[in-house]
């Protein structure tokens, strides 16, 4: 007998930025540690098709999939907790929904009838929900997460397409929903209220939780578990805390197990519920407890006041490092600022490397590149991802191949010497999404470089989100002093890993490596770079001992 698909949907109350994302993952990852094959989607609120177009301050990183989809960053965290396939399918955004819905009305295939929010966007929600859940047929556990927070305008197609998908699939749904129990330090109490009303907002939508995780500083008494319990009307053990955690956010599904969560949401949509070994992501929280050393990271970027901008990156870093049995330390430097406040060595010194992440636009730039020309000329770990390899290349062509006009034309269209410039397929696009090379590509590694020695095989599959290029007419003028070009796209024959000759490691990538890293699974070229500023630690170490 063919198992029907059950639905897991995540909402959240009181305010937003609680954590939805990292709960729906873990949870997802428990019922995957239980045998069960799950898919993910994000459902947003936004009007915008992707947040492609949109302000990293605004939304934070744009995670892209493999099929080329930009979405929400909240898939990178269902990327590193689980083995979940993601695609296009895996995100859903209002802007996409009334599209489609238009697109028809405009088609005809209403046949007359008054296009309305009821029931032809909610339909069309309940569509995209089945499609993600029948992606393949062995899927038996599709969890979707609500963007958003109850009571918000944008949000309610959302939750009325659930509460109708729930009555067209009884017995096959529950609803977990997020909430915030504040402390107020004055009163030196914690107070329910908040969770009270949002999840009365619910009822007035015709949804009940079945499960209320609270997000919270400090652990919940029974006291005010039993009153969230009385009044959102949920069992007592379906009362979970989810406190701040005090090391990592790989710590939050041992602390919902730890609750029987999983074996609850099991018993509750009749799901196989076998015992699980949750040893190696306890092996991660065991390693920051008790670790070798601190390694410290220096990132200078665009957006470090906004530090989602950079989540795939930063979570990377910590893979490797932990990986390695240390601890990692992030500076973020203001790439802006880094020429204005003085000379670059004093202002970003005490790194055991750096890394210059993907980014757009002008603001920056010189930064970076300085960044860059203290890295190469003081033999420290430098990796470059998408912009920053870009930035190696200039940096390169001005101060070692001796073009001192060299630049990116996205920098400066007029370039005398364009080491970086627009595909030629790139400059007649005129819309801004969806329409750089997007997703993975195959890039070819030539042996005996630092690329080949870490991913180990000739031939690698990697994410792409950019317009511009290495610009191949530079390439023979650069390699003779050095430069080289390691990984190749044959189909394009476009640079898409580029190192610098005698350095210990420097090396800049045009993908996105941090996309397919995970903490049970760090990526090949995060975990080489970590080597090489361990290896400079202790080489600096070593030289300070010896000093008179």
């Amino acid at each position: 007998m063919v198992m029907r698909t059950k639905y897991i949907f995540v909402t959240g109350g009181v305010c937003s930025s609680l954590g939805k994302g990292l709960t729906t993952a873990s949870i997802g990852m428990l019922l995957e540690k239980k045998g069960h094959k799950i898919a993910f989607l994000k459902l947003d609120p936004y009007l915008n098709v992707d947040p492609g177009t949109m302000s990293p301050y605004q939304h934070g990183e744009v995670y892209v999939t493999d099929d080329g989809a930009e979405t929400d960053l909240d898939l990178g965290h269902y990327y590193r907790y689980s083995n979940a396939e993601l695609s296009r399918v895996s995100s859903t955004t209002s802007g996409q929904i009334y599209h489609s819905v238009i697109k028809r009305e405009r088609q005809g295939d209403y046949l007359g009838k008054t296009v309305q929010v009821i029931p032809h966007i909610t339909d069309e929600i309940k569509e995209r929900i089945l499609l993600c859940a029948k992606q393949t047929e062995d899927i038996n556990v599709c969890l979707v997460e609500i963007g958003g927070t109850v009571g918000d305008i944008e949000s309610l197609p959302f939750l009325e397409a659930i509460r109708q998908f729930r009555n067209e699939h009884i017995g096959d749904c529950i609803n977990v929903h997020l909430t915030y129990v504040p402390f107020l330090k004055a009163a030196g109490e914690v107070k329910t209220k908040p969770s009270q009303h949002s999840v009365q907002m619910m009822r007035e939508i015709g949804l009940i939780p079945d499960f209320i995780v609270c997000r919270c500083e400090k652990s919940l008494s029974d006291d005010v578990k039993e009153k969230i319990s009385l009044f959102c009307n949920v069992p007592r053990r379906a009362v979970i805390e989810e406190v701040d955690v005090e090391l990592s956010i790989y710590e939050v599904p041992i602390k919902l197990h730890q609750q029987h969560i999983d074996s609850m949401i099991c018993e509750k949509l009749d799901l196989l519920n076998r015992i699980i070994d949750l040893r190696e992501w306890e092996s991660i929280i065991n390693t920051l407890r008790n670790p070798l050393g601190t390694l410290t990271v220096g990132i200078v970027g665009k957006y470090v006041q906004h530090q989602d901008a950079y989540k795939s990156v930063s979570e990377s870093l910590h893979h490797s490092a932990n990986a390695a049995g240390y601890a990692l330390k992030i500076k973020w430097f203001e790439a802006d600022k880094v020429l204005a406040l003085g000379s670059v060595d004093k202002i970003i010194e005490g790194c055991d490397g750096y890394l210059i992440p993907g980014g757009f636009g002008e603001r920056g730039w010189e930064g970076k590149i300085m960044t860059a020309k203290y890295c190469r000329e003081n033999k420290l770990p430098y990796f470059g991802i998408c912009l920053g390899m870009q930035v190696m290349a200039v940096e390169f062509a001005r101060h070692v191949a001796e073009l001192k006009e060299a630049n990116s034309t996205e920098i400066d269209p007029y370039a005398a010497h364009p080491v970086i410039s627009l595909l030629s397929e790139q400059r007649e696009v005129q819309q801004k999404g969806g329409t750089m090379r997007l997703g993975a590509y195959i890039c070819s590694l030539k042996q005996d470089s630092l690329a080949y020695k870490a991913y180990g095989k000739e031939h690698i599959s990697e994410r792409h989100r950019h317009r511009y290029e290495f610009n191949n007419k530079y390439l023979d003028q650069l390699e003779r002093k050095g430069f080289i070009i390691s990984g190749i796209w044959d189909e394009g024959q476009l640079c898409e890993i580029a190192e610098i000759k005698d350095h210990p490691w420097m090396l800049g990538v045009q993908f996105h490596p941090e996309f397919q890293s995970k903490p049970t699974r760090p990526h090949a070229l995060f975990n080489s770079f970590t080597q090489a500023m361990i290896r400079h630690k202790k080489a600096t170490a070593a030289a300070q001992t010896v000093k008179p």
